[in-house]
C-alpha cells in the first residue's frame, strides 16, 4: 500500500488530495515536525532530506510534493478513470499542466517559503522584517496574475473544464496565504474557484484527516 508521510497543512496537502480524488489506498503515516521527528535517524534513513511530504510506493521512495502529484497523476489516474488528470504527452493540455505546476511550485511556493521564513534569508532581525514583508508583496503579484488566468481560461480550472493536480496544489499555496493582509480568497475570481474546490469531497476528508480547522482557506 501507498504510504505518504505527512505533517497536518504542509506540502503533503496536494497529494493528499489526489489521492483522495483518485481513490486509491494508502495509509498516512504522521512526523510530528514540531517534535523533530523529520530529524530523527529513523525517517532519514528513509528520507535523507528530511523533508515532508514524502511518498512510497513498492519500491519507489518520492519526494517533492510536485513531483509526487505527477507521478500519481501518470500511474493511476487512467486506471481509476480519472485521466483528466494525466493528459496525454505531447498534448496542449500536458504542456499546459506542467507550465502550472512548475509555476505553482518554483515561483509560487518559493515566495511563501520566504514569507514564512525569512530567516533563513538573513540573521538580522530587522532584515527578515523586510524579507518578510517584500514576499508578501511579491505574492500578492502572483496571485493578481493567477486571478486574472482564471477570468480569461475558459471553463473553471486552471486548465480549462476539467479538475488537475495544479488545481489541487494551487489550492494548497492559496491556504497558506490566509493569515495575510489580503489573501487570496479575497481576490474576485481566485474566491468562488476556492470555494468551489472546498466543497470538493476529496480537500474536506484530506482537511479532517489532517486535523486542520476553519479557517481552510
Amino acid at each position: 500500500m501507498i504510504q505518504l508521510f505527512y505533517s497536518p497543512g504542509t506540502a503533503c496537502l496536494a497529494p493528499h488530495f489526489l489521492l483522495e480524488e483518485l481513490g486509491i489506498a494508502y495509509e498516512l503515516v504522521l512526523i510530528d515536525t514540531a517534535k523533530q521527528q523529520h530529524q530523527e535517524a529513523t525517517y532519514l534513513k528513509l528520507n535523507p532530506k528530511g523533508k515532508i511530504p514524502f511518498l512510497i510506493d513498492g519500491d519507489l521512495h518520492l519526494s517533492e510534493s510536485a513531483a509526487i502529484c505527477l507521478y500519481l497523476a501518470e500511474k493511476y489516474a487512467d486506471a481509476k478513470q480519472s485521466s483528466h488528470f494525466n493528459p496525454a504527452v505531447g498534448t496542449t493540455e500536458r504542456a499546459r499542466l506542467y507550465q502550472w505546476m512548475f509555476y505553482l511550485s518554483n515561483t509560487l511556493q518559493a515566495e511563501l517559503l520566504s514569507y514564512f521564513y525569512p530567516e533563513r534569508l538573513s540573521n538580522d532581525e530587522a532584515t527578515a522584517v523586510q524579507v518578510k514583508a517584500h514576499a508578501e508583496q511579491r505574492v500578492a503579484e502572483m496571485l493578481r496574475y493567477i486571478d486574472t488566468q482564471l477570468n480569461i481560461t475558459p471553463g473553471t480550472y486552471l486548465l480549462g473544464q476539467e479538475l488537475s493536480c495544479a488545481d489541487l496544489f494551487l489550492f494548497m499555496l492559496c491556504r497558506w496565504t490566509r493569515g495575510m493582509t489580503k489573501p487570496a480568497r479575497e481576490y474576485p475570481h481566485l474566491k468562488p474557484y476556492l470555494q468551489k474546490l472546498f466543497d470538493r469531497p476529496s480537500i474536506r476528508n484530506s482537511l479532517a484527516q489532517e486535523g486542520i480547522s476553519a479557517p481552510y482557506y
